[in-house]
């Protein structure tokens, strides 16, 4: 049972010690170690002293344990006893089989001797029948070798005799393969006999054979023959020792026009295929010139080993001016199915003449190449989409010059420029989708450089946009061309709604182009990343919000202000020209009323094409907040309507400045929406400031501050019917009465029934001036 419990592994290690001690051919080999390093473990070395074992033993186990060690040891023994006899009867067996197999061997050799000695008579007697044969056809056989040798010496000399009549032959057939070949082969009868017995026969063939040179020299000269006829026939004066190095010359400058017409034949085939939008046609006649090119580099450098240099300097140049071709066709703005066909022509190319010049590294020049024009493809695509923005924008303008106006010009750019956006871009993303889509394996290995291409180009195109925006505004002019360009009314009016289409067309890139372009890459051209991590990511549509976002707000600024200013001017000539100290009782509504009128209808016309309504309700005056100098308003006044018309005048002007301290505070200038009635409304609030300023800068009699009674209270109606904001336009227009009143000499108002009938007198007459003009 203690025999179960040692392991299997440990068992058989032992065994195997144990008898490999018992087989060791040196016992004395075995390694002497010294009773005091004497363990438990070494029993089975051929050292192993029982008595120093039992003490070491004794020392390191209990009773127990010696037990224990007692039945382990006697299991072991028994084993050891059962393996070795096990082994003994196997050896046993081995010599009982060895010893029958020699007998069995024995018995098989017994009639050997007797076979062995009929078979050596029997070849005996073979080896005597074939010396007498030998022997009686030795002379035959001797004879006839004679002949045979006479026999091909016969025709060797029939051969050179025959060798100026075959030359002749072939140089009337032009078989001058076949003269070389037969040339070459008398040659060495010509080297040992040719003075001599064939001397003939060698001047007269010598004298062929130099018509045969002198006519592939000119068939390598020749320009009407093929470049494989012309490699042939160097081919077969070097066969002849013909100094070849002036022909070789001749022949690289022959291959290089071949392949600049095979070069131009292409880039016709090519030409002719865009311009009739047949591509197909394209790819069926080019294929036939890259393989007849491939076959000329070819021939050549079988002809010449050593020409390494010229072919590949040579197949280079062809590769470069086939990449000038394509850009050249780029700048003719093609597709990108039509690029990647001539791309595909010029690939098949490459691959074909690699295959023969694998020196040349053709692949990876043309991948450097073709890095440089698909760049330029990308590039030059964005430059016409940014052209084609433009034009929508600026097309309108030209039709006007032209005489033919549209209705509504400013809205016909507006939408004209949004579709050349949106769809523009859209567009060259399914053209740019086409080159990354196609398994050309010069396009697979720009396809990271592709898309980050893309993707720069997109950023590069919306801040150049942005600086073709601020071009069309005239802010990047000179005065002398902003002079020019706004030249005339019609010129001026224009530019002042280019301003505001760039506006509207900044807000809908910001919030409508940029969120579908950034969906767009995302889904197609993710990925990318060569330009390198460092250096962040190629489109950033964050920026390019915040850049159209800052320019709608500075073009929507740039539209009020120069409508404002244009207003300005003509308050500035009305409060400049005339003398105010001697200015006449008012008449009527002087006209530059219903010129401001005129220029405020045309900004609500614009502004209707481009902008927009508002959501926001009109702000009413209420007593709180409204003025107290009106006419109809002031119960101060209509209380005191019996006094003189100085002292009404002095408590008048008394009272307002009294309102003003308890007045509610107004805020005048808001935040300008992109909506009509808020452009509107800011550009009559900072034209009645202007006129407010413009007032504080005169003095006025009676009359004068009654006509600019009269105007202020015939522009409230019709301003309140434009704006959103009627408070903030009633308290600027009391400013401007009030104003008046402080620089008046005499502030007498006109009475509120003469200024009822001078309004009404102006209403009628512009009713009736409309009613004739309808």
């Amino acid at each position: 049972m203690a025999a179960d419990d040692i392991p299997l592994d440990d068992k058989a290690k032992r065994m195997r010690d144990l008898l490999s001690s018992f087989y060791a051919p040196d016992p004395s080999t075995a390694s002497n170690t010294s009773s005091k390093y004497v363990s438990l473990d070494a029993i089975n070395t051929t050292s192993f002293d029982a008595d120093q074992y039992m003490i070491l033993l004794a020392q390191k186990s209990n009773l127990e344990g010696l037990l224990q060690r007692h039945v382990e040891m006697a299991a072991e023994i028994k084993n050891l006893d059962t393996d070795l006899q096990m082994l003994v009867y196997e050896n046993y067996n081995k010599f009982i089989s060895a010893t029958e197999t020699i007998k069995r061997m024995k018995n098989n050799i017994v009639g050997m001797e007797a076979n062995m000695e009929q078979l050596l008579e029997k070849i005996m007697s073979v080896q005597s029948r074939s010396d007498g044969v030998n022997t009686s056809l030795f002379e035959k056989r001797e004879h006839i070798e004679k002949l045979h040798r006479t026999r091909n010496l016969l025709r060797k000399v029939q051969f050179i005799y025959d060798l100026p009549t075959r030359l002749g032959k072939c140089i009337k057939s032009e078989a001058y393969a076949d003269a070389v070949r037969f040339y070459t082969g008398a040659m060495p009868i010509f080297e040992a006999y040719g003075d001599s017995s064939f001397q003939d026969c060698k001047r007269a063939s010598e004298e062929a054979m130099s018509i045969i040179i002198k006519n592939l020299q000119e068939k390598v000269c020749l320009d009407s023959e093929s470049v494989q006829v012309r490699a042939e026939a160097v081919v077969l004066l070097k066969q002849l020792n013909f100094q070849v190095d002036s022909l070789k010359a001749k022949l690289l400058e022959t291959l290089e026009k071949y392949l600049i017409t095979l070069q131009l034949n292409s880039r016709a085939i090519s030409t002719t295929s865009l311009d009739s939008d047949e591509p197909s046609k394209q790819g069926s006649s080019s294929d036939a010139l890259p393989g007849t090119a491939h076959e000329a580099v070819h021939a050549y450098r079988l002809i010449f080993p050593d020409s390494e240099d010229q072919l590949i300097k040579l197949a280079q140049d062809l590769v470069t001016k086939h990449f000038e071709s394509t850009q050249q066709q780029i700048r003719k703005q093609i597709s990108s199915s039509d690029l990647v066909g001539i791309l595909r022509v010029i690939w098949t190319d490459v691959l074909l003449m690699e295959e023969v010049l694998p020196e040349a590294a053709l692949s990876d020049f043309s991948l450097e190449a073709a890095h440089v024009a698909v760049k330029q493809y990308v590039a030059s695509t964005f430059s016409n989409l940014l052209l084609n923005v433009s034009d929508a924008l600026t097309k309108v303008q030209t039709k006007q010059k032209e005489g033919a106006g549209e209705e509504h010009p400013l809205q016909v750019s507006l939408e004209g420029s949004k579709k050349a956006v949106i769809q523009g871009s859209m567009a060259i993303l399914l053209d740019f989708r086409q080159l990354l889509d196609d398994n050309l394996g010069l396009l697979v290995k720009l396809r990271d450089f592709i898309i980050d291409w893309v993707q720069e180009g997109f950023q590069d195109f919306f801040r150049r946009l942005d600086d073709q925006f601020l071009s069309l505004s005239g802010k990047n002019h000179s005065i002398s061309e902003h002079q020019g360009l706004t030249e005339g009314t019609q010129g001026e009016k224009f530019l002042a709604g280019l301003v505001l289409v760039l506006a509207q067309l900044s807000v809908f890139i910001e919030q409508s182009a940029i969120p579908r372009i950034t969906e767009e890459i995302a889904a197609s051209f993710s990925g990318g990343g060569v330009r390198g991590y460092e250096n962040g990511p190629a489109f950033v549509p964050g920026e390019i919000c915040r850049i159209f976002r800052s320019a709608g707000e500075k073009f929507l600024h740039l539209y009020i202000n120069m409508r404002t200013q244009k207003i300005s001017v003509l308050l500035r000539k009305r409060f400049t020209t005339p003398n105010w100290v001697k200015h006449k009782e008012p008449r009527e509504v002087h006209m530059f009323v219903d010129l401001f009128l005129q220029e405020l209808e045309a900004i609500g016309t614009e502004v209707k094409q481009i902008l927009p309504q508002g959501l926001h309700r009109k702000h009413h005056r209420t007593d709180s907040n409204g003025s107290t100098t009106s006419s109809r308003s002031n119960p101060l006044r209509d209380d005191k309507i019996t006094r003189s018309n100085t002292q009404r005048a002095r408590s008048q002007l008394l009272e307002s400045h009294l309102a003003k301290l308890f007045k509610q505070k107004m805020e005048i200038f808001t935040k300008v929406e992109y909506t009509q009635e808020s452009v509107v409304t800011t550009v009559v609030k900072l034209c009645l400031k202007s006129l407010h300023e413009f007032v504080r800068l005169q003095t006025f009699n009676r009359s004068g501050l009654q006509q600019i009674q009269l105007d202020i209270q015939f522009l409230r109606a019709p301003l309140k019917e434009i704006v959103e904001d009627e408070a903030a336009i009633d308290f600027l227009l009391d400013e401007v009465i009030v104003s008046a009143a402080e620089r008046c000499l005499d502030p007498i108002p006109l009475e509120p029934p003469i200024l009822d009938k001078l309004i009404q007198a102006k209403l009628a007459k512009t009713k009736e001036q409309t009613a004739v003009s309808s």
